[in-house]
C-alpha cells in the first residue's frame, strides 16, 4: 500500500505534462437573424482530445466589441484581458462582435438600423452560446456566460433558458437596475460632481436634474423627450435616445434585471462584482440584484466587492492588466460548482 501511494504521488513526467496542442485563436463566425456575426474562439494549450470548460464573454453598452472596446477613442481590452486570464486556468472563452460594431457591424438591419431592438443582441448571444457549447474541445456540461456592464444583463437572460444549461453566469460591474433609472443616476452624480468643483450652481443642477428626470419620464410613455432645459452635449442625447436608438431603449428599459434574476435555475453558480471606485455602477445600485440571486437559490460566491477597482476592471494605478481583485473574484466563480477532473464528460 505505502508503494502504491508513493508512486501515485510521483509528479508526472515532463512527457506528460507537456501539451501537445499549443494556445490558438480561431476567427468563427455564426449566423443569426440574417446576419454573419464574428468572433475570436480562444483555445488554451491543451491536450489532444482535451474537453476544456468554457465561457462566453460579453461586451458592455454602446459600441463596444469583441474585445471590449469602442475604438478609437475607448481601448480598455477589457474582454481580450478576460479571455487571456480565463486562458491561463484552462479555459475556452468566445467573444464576438455585436451589432453594430467589428466586422458584424448592423448586417441585416443596415438602412433600418431603427429597427434593431434588445431581443436581436439577446438571440445573436443565444446562438454564440450553443456554438461555443458544441466545439471540439469544449466540455458542453462547463459553459458559463461572462457579462461586463449591460452584457451582465444579456447574461442574465441567456442563462435563464440556455441549452445545454450554464454551468454558471457572472456578472461584472453589471447594469443592475432598469436601463434609464441607471442612465438617470449617472447623469445625477454627474450633475452633483459638477456643482462640487464649482462648473454648476445648485439651482442649475436641479432645474437639469428635473428635465433628466422628465425626459426619462418621456421616454417611458413614449413620447419625445423634451430637451429644451438641457445644456447642448445632454439634449442631444436624449433627442438620440428618443429618435433612432428609441426601440432598442424601450425594449432593454422594459426589462428590471431582478426579476430575470428570479427566472435562473436553482443551484446555479452566480457571480456578482462590484468596484468601490466604479463611477457607472457603484455598488450600492446592486443590492437589489445580489438580493435576487440569493432569494433566486443560486449557489456563490455572490456578490463580492472588488476595493479600488474601476469599472473597466482595473486599478487606474495599473491599468494595462485586470485588477488582482477581479481576478480573485474570477478564480472563485470558477470553482464554484466545478466538475472533477476526475469525473469522465459524458
Amino acid at each position: 500500500m505505502v508503494g502504491s501511494i508513493a508512486a501515485g504521488s510521483l509528479p508526472a513526467t515532463p512527457a506528460q505534462a507537456r501539451p501537445a496542442t499549443p494556445a490558438a485563436d480561431r476567427e468563427i463566425t455564426f449566423t443569426v437573424d440574417g446576419t454573419i456575426t464574428y468572433g475570436t474562439l480562444h483555445i488554451p494549450a491543451h491536450r489532444p482530445g482535451q474537453k476544456m470548460p468554457a465561457v462566453l464573454l460579453l461586451p458592455g453598452s454602446g459600441p463596444t466589441d469583441r474585445n471590449g472596446d469602442q475604438p478609437p477613442a475607448l481601448t480598455p481590452h477589457t474582454l481580450a484581458k478576460l479571455a487571456g486570464a480565463l486562458a491561463g486556468d484552462g479555459v475556452v472563452s468566445l467573444r464576438f462582435d455585436k451589432y453594430g460594431t467589428g466586422r458584424t457591424g448592423l448586417g441585416a438591419y443596415a438602412g433600418r438600423p431603427e429597427t434593431l431592438d434588445y431581443p436581436a443582441f439577446v438571440r445573436q448571444a443565444d446562438a454564440a452560446y450553443r456554438l461555443l457549447a458544441g466545439q471540439p474541445e469544449v466540455n458542453r456540461r462547463a459553459v458559463r456566460l461572462i457579462g461586463h456592464s449591460e452584457g451582465a444583463l444579456t447574461a442574465l437572460r441567456v442563462a435563464v433558458t440556455a441549452e445545454p444549461r450554464a454551468a454558471g453566469v457572472g456578472l461584472l460591474q453589471p447594469l443592475a437596475r432598469r436601463f434609464l433609472d441607471v442612465l438617470a443616476q449617472q447623469l445625477h452624480d454627474q450633475l452633483a460632481a459638477a456643482v462640487a468643483a464649482g462648473q454648476l450652481s445648485r439651482q442649475e443642477q436641479l432645474t437639469i436634474g428635473r428635465a433628466v428626470d422628465q425626459a426619462v419620464a418621456d421616454l417611458r410613455a413614449h413620447r419625445p423627450p423634451d430637451t429644451s432645459a438641457m445644456p447642448p452635449a445632454l439634449a442631444e442625447l436624449f433627442r438620440a435616445l428618443g429618435g433612432p436608438s428609441r426601440r432598442y431603449v424601450e425594449t432593454i428599459d422594459a426589462i428590471n434585471p431582478a426579476s430575470v434574476a428570479h427566472q435562473l435555475p436553482p443551484r446555479i453558480p452566480a457571480l456578482l462584482t462590484c468596484g468601490t471606485i466604479d463611477q457607472q455602477v457603484p455598488c450600492h445600485t446592486t443590492t437589489q440584484l445580489a438580493a435576487a440571486l440569493e432569494r433566486a437559490h443560486t449557489s456563490g460566491p455572490g456578490r463580492i466587492v472588488l476595493p479600488g477597482v474601476a469599472h473597466d476592471l482595473t486599478d487606474p494605478a495599473n491599468p494595462d492588466v485586470l485588477a488582482s481583485a477581479t481576478l480573485d473574484a474570477l478564480r472563485r466563480f470558477m470553482r464554484c460548482g466545478a466538475r472533477s477532473p476526475n469525473v469522465p464528460d459524458l
